[in-house]
């Protein structure tokens, strides 16, 4: 009886060895999912992938293709050139100028092989992605594919995730891992956040003691502004090689890097660096708390400007993104009101400490504007003079958003309520949570946005161009923190930004569930609220 009993369980795990079927029902969900009823599509150790030679982007794309169903199955396809004359058995990956949407992309399986058609090299990008997530995550040696008729295109066509490198610096290596799994979520934008009172984190070659001194902090405080500190100087920063390389890693998975250099505000690191640049001319430090600051940059010192445009152009040679993230947000005007030089500013100009940062930010968007770029920035800047094309980066909440939109501003949707990733996810009274900034956002929340109301115009919808998540660290001091808070609500805000048409909580979950399992192939660190059964204990 015993030798029969492991028997069984020899015939059972062959089965799961040798046969798996793939599931299209992934995060964020496609637009259309047709299953024809026809023969199935088997991959195997003999399928190909095939691509057009001499597209890099092309050949890229079926590389990752290859990579990814290596570590979800353990298969390794192999790679060919001979798309037009593909035999049986090859996964097609093709482009087409016909198709209408630049990221959009289609699907078709038969029993002879995968055709992944779209417009460009990134909308074949989404449609590896949606194979990739519809893999099984175990090692087998076949994968049945149902027969299937697929088309997708996203919602939005800016789609991010931003990630606050100045209040904690997070190493290259994790920065190119949040990139990876922006990418796996079919976003598009990473918003990387790389000054902050805490520290200046990218190297300006025209002033070397913005990392020399900027970047480092003698010690920080402990919990939330306890008056308690550790004791322990804390620094790094990004060298402008190290910024480039992960630029090109960007890229190369379709992402678009938006620099921000936070100004006038929360600029203490450049002040401790430069304290001329200051309204007392200090002396200033790398701060080590975390709030609002009054020190902020002279706003009626010329030198200011001059030292604004010298880091925007080395930022922008760096950063090719048309769109250039300059802040302004919490800049308090305590400074300005008692500022000899900015009280000139204001009298000439004929200005008040309420519009004194309108003119500020007028003379960078102009500066930016010259050098063919556009500014982006947080919906303080509204208050101020601005031309209609800096890109308003709403967080207070959507009436900002929707204020901008109504003045023929482009929008980007991440209002706290929704977008704050730095919030609980969970309780901590009643779970095991790491600390956060405080509030409640869990994983529901987020996928209830609503990044536009029903009640906006036709015309003012158009100006709305996509969602984002923001990752503050002040409490985030570690890569595993960093990917605990982004995940699961990374997926949540995925399917706001891509889904044209978004179903319930409900029917998202099982998709989601699915997709955990790709998490934990890849050791993502995520909260597992919803999935106890695999373990909730303490990653970060």
């Amino acid at each position: 009886m015993k030798k029969i009993s492991l028997i069984i369980c020899a015939l059972m795990a062959t089965m799961t060895l040798f046969a798996q079927k793939a599931d299209y029902n992934v995060v964020p969900m496609p637009e259309s999912i047709n299953l024809t009823g026809k023969p199935a599509f088997v991959l195997n150790a003999n399928t190909r992938v095939a691509y057009t030679e001499g597209c890099e982007d092309m050949e890229r794309n079926a590389r990752f293709l290859q990579e990814y169903i290596q570590t979800n199955t353990g298969i390794k396809v192999l790679l060919s050139t001979n798309v037009a004359k593909a035999p049986a058995n090859t996964i097609k990956l093709v482009l087409d100028e016909k198709m209408t949407t630049d990221e959009g992309y289609a699907i078709t399986v038969d029993n002879k092989g995968v055709t992944v058609k779209a417009k460009t090299p990134a909308g074949v990008f989404y449609g590896v992605q949606t194979l990739r997530k519809s893999l099984p995550t175990e090692v087998v040696a076949q994968v049945e594919f149902p027969a299937v008729q697929i088309a997708d295109s996203p919602r939005f066509a800016y789609r991010g995730m931003m990630l606050d490198c100045g209040r904690h610096f997070f190493p290259v290596e994790f920065v190119k891992k949040y990139i990876d799994i922006i990418a796996m979520h079919n976003m598009n934008r990473f918003h990387w956040h790389l000054t902050e009172d805490q520290g200046w984190r990218i190297e300006i070659k025209k002033y070397p003691t913005l990392t020399a001194i900027g970047s480092v902090r003698k010690e920080t405080t402990v919990g939330h502004n306890s008056q308690i500190y550790d004791g322990t100087p804390y620094g790094g920063y990004y060298t402008q090689e190290q910024a480039r390389e992960i630029v090109k890693y960007a890229a190369e998975r379709y992402i678009t890097i938006i620099p921000e250099i936070d100004m006038p505000g929360h600029q203490k690191s450049a002040l401790a660096a430069i304290p001329e640049l200051g309204c007392t001319g200090g002396p200033y430090e790398v701060e080590t708390n975390w709030g609002v600051f009054p020190d902020i940059l002279c706003m009626g010192n010329e030198k200011t400007y001059q030292f604004c445009e010298d880091v925007l152009t080395e930022i922008m040679d760096i950063f090719p993104s048309e769109l250039i993230h300059i802040g302004g947000d919490e800049a308090p005007t305590k400074r300005t009101a008692d500022c000899p030089k900015c009280k000139a500013l204001m009298e000439r100009e004929g200005l008040t400490t309420h519009n004194v940062q309108g003119y500020f930010t007028n003379r960078i968007e102009k500066f930016v504007n010259s050098k063919g770029r556009r500014i982006m920035g947080w919906d303080e800047i509204l208050e101020g003079d601005i031309n209609q094309s800096a890109t308003i980066h709403c967080w207070r909440g959507s009436k900002h958003g929707i204020k901008a939109a109504q003045m023929g501003h482009d929008v980007i949707m991440s209002p706290s309520e929704y977008c704050y990733i730095d919030h609980y996810q969970a309780d901590p009274k009643k779970s095991n949570e790491p600390e956060a900034i405080g509030g409640y956002l869990p994983l529901e929340a987020v996928y209830g946005m609503i990044s536009i109301p029903d009640d906006i115009s036709p015309e003012n919808r158009q100006h709305i161009l996509g969602v984002q998540a923001n990752l503050w660290t002040e409490y985030v001091a570690s890569p595993n923190h960093a990917m605990y808070m982004a995940l699961p609500r990374a997926a949540a805000l995925a399917e706001e930004g891509w889904c044209n048409k978004k179903g319930t909580f409900e029917e998202f979950m099982p998709r989601m569930t699915r997709l955990t399992d790709l998490y934990d192939l890849y050791h993502y660190v995520y909260a597992k609220h919803f999935w106890p059964e695999k373990g909730i204990k303490k990653e970060w």
